[in-house]
């Protein structure tokens, strides 16, 4: 008696424990509810949802009154051996209490003590409604409370028919055609207590997969918002540094050069504000042949001699943004760490894939790095932008000396049929087109930089690219 004593009081400090943890956290809840719902006042947002108490067993206490019709006869001595009913009416309450509130918790709702004080408080029931009838009867749809508050999927419907089919059964055996009350009361309690309590379990899953969805959705915004600033001002920086050193070595000798290379400063840092300012509104759409320009515009300033060969259909925008990053990245490379004399820009198509390929003859290495392949955060952040649409990048020393970047990407969108116009090879070689004439988007010859590395001493040092 002294270790069900003691049991019995261990349950019901753990139950109070659990009580008191869940009215704290409902307190930290509703205190962050009123601040959120205060700033979205001030700032005219819609207000947030009242997330309300936690649910918790005393929701399915008050229902124990049921039981008080049993307790006024055992009190008023109106049922026969009344120590036997009061032990069984003790006994049923507290198991009762017990189910009630680990129907709250999934693991312990479903856990197999739960079932086996239901199919206890089931064998009660059934013994204290034949041995005592009338008000007794009433325990019936106590038990359909604590079984749909227990049982979830598709069992529920078969076993609340037949609890209410046993509660008809042996309320017939001392009420008659009055038992229908019962099995009727007994099929209600236990559907209509599973159907609220897993409408509310739903409510609680959906609030929390939203505010999941919502966490997700600002870290994939940051992460393309880092990704954006760095492939913008990781290479904008690099050409207006290197424009920069290039016209402080000129003004000596040739100012006017000197005045072109501020120009271009000038220049490429307007249209960095531009582009960092579409940026943040997530609307930035690259475009291929301007990086192209660019790209042959900054090689030359720094004495590489840049070689660019296009051929293929014309690229649907989202290919032309995504190999621009790329192209950006890779000429920032070159810019900082190859040492090269020449860099070939290779863009290639089919009906299938595009391909784009940078390669240099410098002496540049790779720094560690934990992509296979791939180093430093540009091409890593690239790497995971063109593996998103189902594209490749690759990344390292050519076997025949300097380094390469190749990506691939497979082709989106409507291409042109059969017989349609194909743009043909386009190659350019330090600068000038095919034609001899300078390349769209070049300055002139006398408006560029020597081509030869030694008149425009720059400093590089291999490092992470």
């Amino acid at each position: 008696m002294a270790w069900t004593r003691s049991s019995w009081m261990r349950g019901v400090v753990c139950r109070m424990t659990a009580w008191r943890e869940s009215r704290r956290r409902w307190r930290a809840d509703m205190a962050r509810f009123k601040a959120e719902r205060r700033t979205a006042r001030r700032n005219g947002q819609p207000l947030p949802e009242n997330p309300g108490p936690p649910p918790t067993g005393f929701a399915l206490l008050p229902w124990l009154l049921l039981g008080m019709g049993a307790f006024s006869n055992l009190f008023q001595d109106r049922s026969s051996h009344p120590w036997i009913g009061a032990i069984g009416l003790f006994t049923f309450n507290s198991l009762y209490i017990n189910v009630a509130f680990r129907a709250f918790v999934k693991e312990k709702r479903e856990a197999l003590s739960t079932r086996l004080a239901l199919a206890a408080m089931g064998v009660l029931t059934c013994a204290l409604a034949i041995g005592y009838g009338g008000n007794w009867l009433l325990f019936f749809p106590l038990l359909g409370l604590a079984v749909g508050a227990t049982l979830r999927g598709p069992w529920l419907g078969r076993t609340g028919i037949g609890l209410a089919a046993l509660a008809g059964g042996v309320s017939g055996v001392r009420e008659g055609w009055d038992a229908i009350n019962i099995a009727y009361g007994t099929f209600l309690s236990t559907m209509v207590t599973a159907a609220i309590l897993s409408l509310a379990e739903a409510v609680r899953e959906l609030r929390a997969a939203r505010e999941e969805l919502a966490r997700r959705a600002v870290e994939k915004e940051r992460l393309r918002f880092s990704r954006d600033l760095h492939d913008l001002l990781g290479h904008t920086l690099s050409v207006i540094v290197v424009k920069s050193e290039a016209a402080r070595r000129l003004a000596p000798r040739d100012l006017e050069a000197a005045l072109v290379q501020v120009a271009d400063i000038e220049s490429v840092g307007r249209q960095a504000l531009t582009e960092i300012r579409e940026a943040v509104t997530g609307y930035r759409e690259g475009s291929l042949a301007t990086e192209l320009d660019r790209a042959r515009s900054a090689l030359s300033a720094v004495g590489v001699d840049p070689v660019v060969r296009q051929s293929g259909p014309p690229l649907v925008p989202r290919s032309e943004a995504l190999l621009g990053w790329v192209l950006r990245e890779a000429v920032t490379n070159v810019l900082r760490h190859s040492g090269a004399t020449r860099c070939e820009i290779s863009v290639s198509g089919t009906r299938d894939r595009v391909r784009l390929e940078v390669a240099d003859d410098g002496d540049g290495v790779l720094s560690p790095s934990p992509v296979p392949g791939i180093g430093g955060t540009g091409l890593k952040g690239l790497t995971e932008r063109l593996a998103a649409a189902g594209g490749s990048l690759r990344a390292g020393p050519s076997p025949r000396g300097g380094f390469t970047v190749t990506a691939e990407l497979p082709v989106e969108g409507e291409l042109p049929v059969e017989g349609d116009p194909v743009e043909g090879e386009l190659l350019v070689e330090g600068g000038l087109s095919a034609a001899g004439g300078p390349a769209a988007g070049e300055r002139p010859a006398q408006d560029r930089l020597p081509a030869d590395p030694a008149e425009v001493p720059l400093s590089r040092t291999p490092g992470a690219r």
